[in-house]
């Protein structure tokens, strides 16, 4: 069949939606069409493509296996027309940015943040979508994605956003803060592990000094959301970025354990195709994600060295407690 002998817009509307109701009245009630016209149009697909569409059972029409075959090639195509339609309309509207991201990074990080968005460009909506897979913005409708490390995607701009620090915690139900007094007392308890990153407690532990003569066994779950909500039930110990657990580490449902003994982080950028980076939208978004991101690690160096003197006082104190009692038992 050439380009030009597809069937009318018109036609396969009123063959979705026949198939979809099992009956021709019923389509053409929703389409504000006659029985006659709905009959006439998939008529004219089936002469057309030379094969029946529908069968006639008792009071109902159904599709043949042709028409079955047919319905879900039409389908994804209105559908991508619909798609196609909508984005075409925000580009020239500069209204909408259509956003990808981490699950956990988007639901605990970015959305929290998006009401500052909004209060300063009130006009722009953002459509956010999550996802784990690397995407292709020649294929995909996304305008940016905030993924972690520095992916080299063909065609696209990266920034550098954050580094999250991540933090051994677990449920006080554990008691497992009392009973570690170095590293290697964390193989005492179940660790949780994140399906994807199955390595990421050895490397922790490895280093903090911790030699490991065994396989590190334990649950695992999919993503970052999930090993916290396991961790709060008590299930184990888990290693997480800090942005995702502060809430449940200041609501006390989840404790930190040797927290500061290991920097171990994880790097987030934004990256924009090039095509749509000076769009409206997508700078007025990468600007302000960029120096949310700034303030984030400003805040992160803070803490960081507020830790760094803690320990440092920390060791000074335990010094100073050796030399005392060395001293007392001299005299």
């Amino acid at each position: 069949m050439k380009r030009g002998d597809i069937p009318s817009m018109a036609g396969l509307t009123s063959f979705v939606a026949a198939a979809q109701h099992g009956s021709f009245t019923r389509a053409a009630s929703e389409l504000n069409l006659t029985q006659g016209a709905i009959s006439r149009q998939i008529r004219e697909i089936e002469i057309h493509l030379g094969t029946q569409l529908f069968a006639r059972v008792r009071q109902r029409v159904v599709l043949t296996d042709a028409g079955r075959i047919y319905l879900s090639h039409v389908k994804k195509a209105l559908d991508d027309l619909a798609d196609g339609a909508q984005r075409a309309t925000s580009i020239a509207n500069n209204a909408v940015l259509n956003l990808v991201a981490l699950p956990t990074f988007g639901m605990r990080w970015l959305v929290p943040r998006l009401p500052d968005f909004h209060k300063r460009h009130p006009s722009a909506m953002i459509q956010v979508t999550t996802l784990l897979s690397p995407i292709d913005f020649t294929v995909a409708p996304f305008d940016a994605a905030v993924y972690h490390s520095a992916p080299q995607w063909p065609g696209t701009i990266s920034h550098f956003l954050l580094d999250a620090d991540f933090v051994p915690v677990c449920s006080p139900k554990l008691n497992a803060k009392r009973a570690i007094k170095s590293p290697a007392d964390i193989l005492k308890f179940p660790l949780l592990h994140k399906s994807s990153r199955p390595n990421r407690w050895a490397i922790w532990l490895s280093q903090a000094g911790v030699v490991l003569d065994r396989p590190l066994h334990g649950h695992a779950c999919e993503n970052f959301a999930m090993i916290a909500q396991a961790a709060v039930a008590g299930l184990g110990l888990a290693l997480l970025p800090r942005y995702l657990v502060e809430d449940e580490i200041a609501d006390k449902r989840l404790e930190t354990i040797a927290d500061g003994l290991v920097e171990h982080t994880i790097s987030y950028y934004l990256i924009l195709p090039e095509a749509r980076a000076s769009t409206p939208p997508v700078h007025a978004f990468a600007t302000w994600l960029i120096e949310e991101a700034a303030k984030f690690q400003a805040n992160r160096e803070l803490r960081q060295k507020a830790q760094r003197v803690g320990h440092a006082n920390a060791r000074h104190r335990a010094e100073a407690a050796m030399l005392s009692a060395r001293q007392r038992n001299f005299a």
